[in-house]
């Protein structure tokens, strides 16, 4: 699983379709962090809910138990039409998210959330925060939800999709690390074996269906190679020029791999 709001999107999902139970969310997210927090990410919320209110990122982090992320989760999701949601904001690319509110600006900064309501409704937005190293805490936001929610790519375009995107993204490693600085230092294969052992460790409830699954793993493959090709210093880019063609390399297969994300998670067996 590629983020901690990807993680607790499709484990909530199935606790609340009855396919799995509370501490099978709790175990699931402390694989990313020992110790979680759940805070207001704004006074005004922090009135409504009477969580302690996360104001100074100096201080040192207060905040309530994680069970209260599991009370909040079941009380915002009581409309007949209500929903759970992934985002994977990031600038110039806020789709899903309420733009101008306080959830949007702290999602886009953390380059992921979700929320959960009925479009068109007041709901509750969370961003995940990591306060130290081991530390995670849930920023809570009173929210509008958007009323109209663009839909998801099919599963099949996004498998389709993140089978094209390996073999670009194989092409693009190649392409950007030309020569190996240090031959003596590890290759790119390993190097992506080594992001993708950090992303492994983390398990997706029964309930998600198997192609869902699929395009998770096919995802996590890609950004693994981005990765090792965006931090490899053959492929450093030494002119605006050239920090200009990477972009235009990378940016298309990492919104391509946001796509297939959302469209993953989202999916229900």
């Amino acid at each position: 699983m590629s983020t901690p709001s990807a993680t607790l999107t499709v484990w909530a999902s199935s606790w609340l379709a009855g396919r799995s139970a509370p501490d099978d969310v709790l175990d699931a997210l402390r694989a990313w962090a020992p110790r979680q927090t759940v805070a207001a990410g704004d006074p005004v919320t922090g009135g409504h809910t009477g969580l302690p209110w996360a104001a100074d990122e100096s201080e040192e982090p207060t905040g309530a138990g994680i069970m209260v992320l599991l009370k909040l989760i079941r009380e915002a999701f009581t409309a007949p039409t209500a929903q759970l949601r992934l985002v994977l904001p990031i600038p110039g690319d806020v789709r899903g998210v309420p733009v101008g509110t306080e959830f949007a600006s702290a999602a886009t900064e953390a380059g992921e959330g979700l929320f959960i309501g009925a479009p068109g409704s007041d709901g509750t937005g969370l961003v995940p925060i990591w306060t130290d190293d081991e530390t995670l805490q849930w920023r809570v936001y009173a929210t509008p939800i958007p009323y109209a929610i663009e839909p998801d790519m099919p599963l099949g375009e996004a498998e389709y999709a993140m089978r094209q995107a390996v073999r670009d993204a194989a092409d693009a490693l190649q392409q950007l690390h030309t020569t190996q600085v240090d031959p003596t230092g590890p290759s790119p294969r390993d190097l992506i074996e080594d992001e993708l052992e950090a992303l492994s460790q983390h398990h997706y409830p029964d309930s998600l269906p198997l192609r869902a699954r699929r395009i998770l793993d096919t995802a996590d493959q890609v950004a693994a190679i981005l990765t090792v090709a965006e931090r490899a210093p053959a492929s450093a880019p030494t002119s605006a020029t050239a920090i200009a063609a990477q972009e235009s390399l990378l940016r298309p297969l990492w919104n391509a791999i946001r796509s297939a994300r959302l469209a993953a998670v989202h999916a229900r067996g």
